[in-house]
């Protein structure tokens, strides 16, 4: 089931990073500044009912959920989403997919073997293909569909509709190897990345043509190499049915047929009950569900105590009797059809709970992470300090505690951009940041100007009587003000009392009128709250400027700008005179700048006074999704906003829908602070780029910014990724990630936060499928345990 806040892929140079649509990148970082290594960091393994395939049954149906169908089939378009990978995963060649570890792996059926077997003058890679491996018309697969896809990806010819050809670009030309099997790919410069190429591998018919390309694969796929071939599409009925595939020379799939049925997260749960799928990704309340339908199978017919109906107490049940029972016709009518709407619910919910017991839940953790992105183009975010001060407040660790404690998923926070634990190169880099201090997150709000009473101030360039001031009438009174004021010159002490009086009268008819329109607003503001802005009873009154109740804390400079050059020099961020690298350099001061001795910082966080700075409050944007299927979201969201009140920084949170989400806020560029996700990748030199790239200015004024929606980056980190895409030692790659990592940390543009939950719905009876974790399914391993087939859901009559 896709989330709400991962983006979908819509830039040209990039690889595959369009997996999920809602709430979808992963990466490690350098000795002294982790708190974890590469030994420890263990990820949670898949759950998918492993069995032999001796011990599954052939034949049947599988009924899988996914969100939508496909607006495409074609993976490199800019709409190809969650289910256009879903299925193109059952019926066209993979050359190396992803093993339970994160790591990409030679898919023997594809492949027999490939190498790089010259990197002077050139890099040459060798592919041998299976001498088996036919497309479904009984075409061998072979170098005419490499060089096609590379053709129809290298960015040269405009013809083709394609959001993403990292990798193809660098490659110089495609032969024919020894014999029909070999295809020999030599590269213009070296490319790390190259087991990301050809995955999925179309045919011919399919890339070497613009019209076939960009249209022709949209809603069909008339030529595969898969376990499967597809056999139908149903608008209809919202269903995408793939039958087996005869000329697979693969190990032959279980299943008959597998129907990916169209199914939105809100109906899951009546689906299961249904019997109208076998599979389904779901939510924590859907998954409770399941798991008191297994706990009350042996309840022997007992009403039960979770449901409609269940909060009732026995004096509210004797209540509702006694009035549908009672002398008053009007209000008996009422209570009895309150209490056949009720009745009915009952037995509809406990229907449905019998069926649910058919269904397991499979939990894993998925292969994305949720991040807080803090956007840095403008504002108070475009303080590389104030974003610092927003992750030094977070406690991520109950953050995570939130979403993945419920679930019983360890619930630990995630260390890398560019990897997630379990993966190779995995290391926890959030030190080269900082862990969670309040008093140094207040210390970097003072450093940048933020401070108690900061809202009361003018603006550092007004003078008192200036003309900033005359500007609104003279001396700020309007006309006739003015007038009155050259009136009272003249006027005798009376007059001069008289005019006083109404001048106050005014005053308390303009605060009316200003209340009111507040109150006009805030009936607008329907989807508004702002957090920090509450004016609780009981809270103390912020400090005004100069006042005696002002709280004023001495930063301790000096202990935290040796704390901030080590930091820094751990992250490489500084030379080796202590000057900060020029590509590194952000607005606001150098990362990890401390306030000098003397400054005010904000009050401590019993005090919850909101901060200022010429005239403003600190307030920051914060867009959250306000779907069903996003609570999760909303809850972490709420969390943070508490976390950021405590030292100063107030929230105004607005929930938007989620088909509008990304599109017009996250990629836009309307919002502070947003929770959206990335997927894990094994190739994150050539993923994680466009997605930390340093936004470069186009013609227009605006921002080129590939992927970076946080609008965070620099010279330094394209530089380390650049190096690692070219690099063709994978342990020095790796390294180079981590540096990367450290610096992505330190410009505090994207706050990891935990690797989402992944909890899938399965027929009990289902073996080799489920929460897959980091690895790609094995469709032909799918099927029915212990000859169950027949009686399986999937051919019940409804």
């Amino acid at each position: 089931m896709s989330h709400v806040g991962v983006p979908r892929g819509t830039v040209r140079k990039r690889r595959s990073l369009a997996l999920l649509t809602a709430g979808v990148l992963t990466i490690p970082v350098l000795a002294g500044c982790s708190s974890g290594g590469e030994e420890t960091a263990r990820g949670v393994p898949q759950d998918i009912a492993p069995a032999a395939r001796e011990t599954v049954a052939d034949g049947s149906t599988v009924n899988w959920a996914v969100d939508a169908l496909p607006a495409t089939f074609n993976a490199f378009q800019a709409d190809a989403d969650s289910a256009t990978t879903r299925i193109t995963g059952a019926l066209l060649p993979t050359l190396f997919a992803m093993d339970r570890t994160g790591q990409s792996k030679l898919n023997p059926d594809y492949l027999e073997s490939a190498k790089v077997i010259e990197r002077e003058p050139k890099q040459v890679v060798l592919y041998k293909l299976n001498q088996q491996a036919v497309w479904s018309d009984g075409r061998e697969i072979g170098a005419p569909d490499f060089v096609a896809q590379w053709r129809a990806l290298r960015g040269k010819d405009s013809a083709f509709w394609t959001a993403r050809n990292a990798g193809y670009e660098r490659i110089e030309k495609i032969e024919r190897g020894a014999d029909d099997l070999q295809v020999r790919v030599t590269f213009s410069k070296p490319y790390a990345d190259w087991r990301a190429l050809f995955s999925p591998l179309y045919p011919k018919e399919i890339t070497g043509s613009p019209d076939a390309f960009n249209d022709g694969a949209r809603t069909t796929l008339k030529n595969t190499a898969g376990p499967f071939v597809l056999r139908s599409v149903s608008k209809s009925k919202g269903t995408v049915t793939l039958a087996r595939n005869p000329r697979w020379w693969g190990d032959r799939a279980k299943l008959d047929t597998l129907v990916f049925r169209a199914v939105a997260a809100k109906d899951r749960t009546q689906a299961l009950a249904d019997g109208t799928v076998d599979v389904a990704d779901i939510d924590a309340a859907t998954a409770d569900r399941i798991t008191l339908a297994r706990r009350d199978r042996g309840n022997n017919g007992q009403p039960l105590n979770h449901g409609p109906g269940a909060e009732i107490t026995p004096a509210q049940a004797l209540r509702s009797w006694a009035q549908a029972h009672g002398s008053d016709e009007d209000a008996a009518e009422i209570a009895q059809a309150a209490r056949e709407k009720n009745r009915k619910a009952v037995v509809a919910y406990a229907a449905e709970q019998k069926a649910l017991r058919d269904f397991a839940v499979r939990k894993s953790l998925e292969p994305a992470y949720t991040q807080l992105a803090l956007n840095g183009e403008s504002g108070p975010l475009a303080d590389d300090r104030v974003r610092r001060a927003v992750a030094r407040a977070l406690d991520r660790e109950e953050l995570a505690r939130t979403v993945l404690g419920p679930l019983g998923l360890p619930a630990k926070p995630l260390g890398s951009h560019l990897a997630l634990a379990g993966q190779p190169g995995y290391k926890d880099g959030s030190g080269a940041l900082g862990e969670q201090n309040t008093k140094e997150a207040q210390a970097l709000l003072a450093d940048a100007g933020w401070t108690r009473g900061g809202a009361a101030e003018p603006p550092k360039d007004t003078k008192a009587g200036s003309e900033a001031e005359k500007k609104d009438g003279k001396d700020g009174k309007d006309g006739k003000d003015a007038e009155a004021d050259k009136d009272s010159d003249k006027e005798t002490d009376k007059d001069s009392a008289d005019n006083e009086a109404a001048a106050e009268r005014k005053k308390a008819d303009q605060a009316s009128a200003d209340r009111d329109s507040e109150d006009s607003a805030a009936s607008r503001d329907e989807g508004l709250y702002i957090v920090g802005d509450d004016n609780k009873p009981g809270a103390p009154a912020p400090a005004t400027v100069g006042s005696a109740s002002a709280v004023h804390v001495l930063a301790p400079a000096r202990t935290a700008g040796v704390q901030g050059t080590a930091l820094l020099r751990q992250a490489g961020l500084l030379g080796e005179g202590g000057a900060v690298a020029a590509t590194d350099k952000q607005p606001g001061g150098a990362a990890g700048a401390y306030a000098p001795v003397g400054t005010a910082a904000p009050a401590p966080a019993a005090a919850k006074g909101q901060l200022g700075k010429d005239g403003k409050t600190l307030t920051l944007r914060f867009v959250l999704p306000s779907g069903p299927g996003s609570q999760s979201l909303r809850s972490v969201g709420d969390k943070i906003a508490v976390m950021l009140e405590k030292i100063g920084i107030g929230t105004e949170i607005t929930k938007v829908p989620d088909e509008s989400y990304f599109k017009d806020h996250i990629a836009s560029g309307a919002y502070d602070l947003a929770l959206y996700s990335w997927p894990a990748t094994a190739y994150p030199a050539t993923d994680g780029r466009p997605i930390y790239a340093k936004p470069e200015p186009a013609t227009d004024g605006s921002l080129l910014v590939e992927q970076n929606y946080t609008r965070v980056g620099t010279d330094h980190i394209d530089q380390l990724f650049d190096k690692a895409a070219a690099e063709l030692d994978e342990k020095a790659a790796r390294e180079l990630m981590k540096q990367a990592d450290a610096r992505i940390w330190a410009a505090a543009g994207s706050i990891p936060l935990f690797q989402r939950p992944q909890l899938v719905a399965v027929d009990k009876k289902l073996a080799n499928v489920g929460a897959f974790g980091f690895a790609a399914p094995r469709y032909q391993d799918i099927g029915f345990k212990n000859r169950q087939a027949a009686g399986s859901p999937a051919d019940r009559k409804k």
